[in-house]
């Protein structure tokens, strides 16, 4: 950046605010699970890469689900599908570190919820990230959203 507040290469005008989504997590969360983090999931910048981290909630989440009786495909006779999902980063990871996965369900609609969840190393408890992933109920079999499960919804009271 120049004194001008342009980028060097090009001469265009910089951006002063950077958009960020802030993520509010709740004050506790019913699961937890550590997973470690392997070479595989080390970008060139030499730490956790982005697109692994995902990777490693999507596992916290099928983890999640067996702790409670489910699979992804069924969770009291419906199944889910991801809709979005958000993450915050907080700081770098490295590969040996084992990251504690803690989520909760909260903010339910008629066919979905979120899935909230806070990213820690092990060690040191550092938060590497926070997060969250909408899921939507889905009735495989007729191919169209299915309302929340009243039995998964009761699982998490507000």
């Amino acid at each position: 950046m120049n004194r001008r507040g342009r980028h060097p290469s090009c001469n265009a005008p910089l951006v002063a605010i950077v958009a960020k989504i802030r993520i509010e997590l709740p004050d506790r969360f019913g699961f937890s699970t550590p997973i470690a983090i392997y070479i595989n999931h080390i970008n060139y910048g030499n730490h956790l890469d982005n697109a692994a981290l995902l990777a490693l909630v999507s596992e916290a989440r099928v983890r999640f689900f067996k702790s409670l009786g489910y699979s992804e495909l069924d969770v009291e006779g419906r199944g889910i599908i991801v809709a979005d999902a958000a993450i915050q980063y907080r700081s770098e990871a490295f590969h040996g570190e084992v990251l504690v996965f803690e989520m909760t369900a909260g903010d339910f609609s008629k066919y979905g919820c979120d899935l909230l969840y806070r990213v820690s190393e092990q060690t040191s408890v550092r938060e590497v990230a926070r997060g969250k992933t909408g899921i939507m109920f889905f009735d495989y079999a007729a191919r169209k959203p299915a309302s929340v499960p009243t039995a998964f919804r009761e699982r998490f009271p507000t």
